[in-house]
């Protein structure tokens, strides 16, 4: 069971850093043709797969293929999809892209039993830019999308219905951005903790 486990924990990690990697290739070829107003439609189909297909990401801690926390993993998938899916689906007037190079020390773990010090280094260390622009760039999204939701009233629930029941995907919005508020502090210093703790244990290693 183990080698069954590490084989499919390879294959994941590899097939979804290559989707970010198309990503990106596709993000680049469009900036430098058309700039930046043509970079989603060149990356929308790869961002959208790669970046659903980390919900597993969520089943792998569940069911306890990884050691990831599901509470730390939760509301960053989470977040990603909402901005993927809720924001830059779902109202085009805010589209751009996202980034990200993780799978590739995962992929290289699960396939060879480790990575090499520098992948590790990367791994734990391209946060320290990645996840402040990251972060910056989803709080700066849904926030240009809430005019467009109000005026829209896209996936509002209005009563009377026969749920007696009322939805205000505006206002569900607010609540997300809110949410960033604490959380985003909060997981970036669990990140900090985690790469003080890798890099150390590679060092003894």
């Amino acid at each position: 069971m183990a080698a069954v486990k590490r084989a499919y924990l390879a294959v994941y990690n590899w097939a979804v850093f290559f989707g970010w990697a198309q990503v990106l290739y596709f993000a680049v070829d469009a900036l430098l043709r058309s700039g930046h107003e043509g970079v989603y439609a060149a990356v929308e189909r790869p961002l959208q797969l790669a970046q659903t297909a980390a919900v597993l990401e969520i089943l792998h801690g569940l069911v306890g293929l990884v050691r990831s926390p599901v509470s730390a993993t939760l509301p960053q998938i989470g977040s990603r999809l909402f901005v993927t899916w809720g924001i830059l689906w779902s109202f085009p007037e805010t589209r751009t892209h996202i980034l990200i190079i993780r799978y590739s020390f995962f992929g290289t773990k699960e396939l060879f039993g480790s990575a090499p010090s520098s992948l590790l280094w990367l791994r734990y260390s391209s946060f320290l830019v990645m996840y402040p622009t990251g972060i910056s760039s989803e709080v700066g999204l849904i926030y240009i999308a809430l005019q467009f939701i109000k005026a829209s009233e896209k996936y509002c629930i209005r009563m009377p219905n026969k749920w007696n029941y009322s939805f205000d995907y505006f206002y569900a919005s607010i609540l997300v951005l809110l949410v960033y508020v604490p959380g985003s502090p909060h997981m970036y210093t669990y990140m900090l903790g985690q790469r003080k703790k890798a890099l150390a244990k590679s060092k003894t290693a």
